[in-house]
């Protein structure tokens, strides 16, 4: 698997429909290496600490594969990395074969694979369209979160490397299915 983008965002209040929003899902893709840390990655605003970054949540990542699908539903769009709102996009991440626990190699980081993003309204937001969030519950496109084993800078074109799979843990799909179920 490939990174075909590395993304950061900055925070923007955003006027939705007579109120006042305040992202950073407006990402971005970048022309340098970016640093990944502990809890997030450098550059990259975090407005909402209690749903983004932290030690489980340091870095989101969505594959490229999936963008096809979504720009059917929203082909007036203007497409381009980061639309998800992912630090990292990748060529072909599967959330049926990736499962909780896998470690990664990508650039100097090590990743550890912790959960699939649960969609919120800040997505419709950046969709223009609330019906995004309900369409995103409804497919197993989630993208993938990482908790960081090893700090380091990741670039453009570096390679995700697989280090070890994890044994009898769900793949991300599974546990997506799992919360859109009991919601």
């Amino acid at each position: 698997m490939k990174i075909l983008a590395t993304n950061i965002g900055e925070k923007q209040d955003i006027d939705w429909k007579g109120k006042t929003v305040t992202t950073a899902i407006f990402k971005h893709p970048t022309n340098s290496p970016v640093f990944i840390d502990d809890e997030q990655v450098k550059e990259d605003t975090i407005c909402d600490w209690k749903h983004h970054g932290g030690i489980d949540q340091a870095v989101y990542a969505y594959s490229y594969k999936h963008y096809d699908f979504w720009k059917k539903k929203y082909p007036d769009l203007k497409w381009d990395y980061g639309m998800f709102g992912e630090n990292l996009t990748i060529d072909d991440l599967d959330e049926t074969q990736t499962n909780v626990g896998d470690t990664y190699k990508v650039g100097e980081v090590i990743l550890e694979v912790t959960k699939p993003r649960q969609p919120c309204m800040k997505l419709g937001v950046r969709f223009n369209n609330m019906k995004i969030v309900k369409e995103f519950w409804q497919e197993n496109y989630s993208g993938v979160y990482f908790k960081v084993l090893q700090k380091g800078f990741v670039k453009t074109g570096d390679e995700l490397k697989l280090l070890k799979k994890a044994p009898n843990t769900k793949t991300i799909a599974e546990v997506y299915a799992a919360k859109r179920s009991s919601k």
